[in-house]
């Protein structure tokens, strides 16, 4: 299937491919790319080393598969992590 994506369309599906957090089925939804138009993408757009390094980190994260993260919803919030409330980052 052939997408009309702008530049800035395909660095954003570059960098949530490579957040470990963000599943491909976010990318689905925003930008409509399947899994394996995600890979064509990156193959593509990145230095073959560059794409071999993202592969190989990619592979097998269950972060990256919405069906075999250990959570349903939400996202992971380290316990150190400040809240921020109304444009000020909040003392502990």
């Amino acid at each position: 299937m052939q997408h009309k994506l702008s530049i800035r369309d395909i660095d954003r599906i570059i960098e949530m491919a490579w957040e470990d957090r963000t599943p491909f089925d976010a990318i689905l939804m925003q930008f409509g790319l399947k899994e394996q138009e995600v890979i064509t993408l990156m193959r593509r757009e990145m230095k073959p080393s560059s794409f071999r390094m993202w592969r190989k980190r990619v592979q097998g994260r269950k972060t990256k598969h919405s069906k075999r993260r250990d959570f349903e919803e939400g996202r992971f919030k380290c316990s150190r992590q400040r809240q921020i409330t109304h444009n000020k980052i909040s003392k502990r």
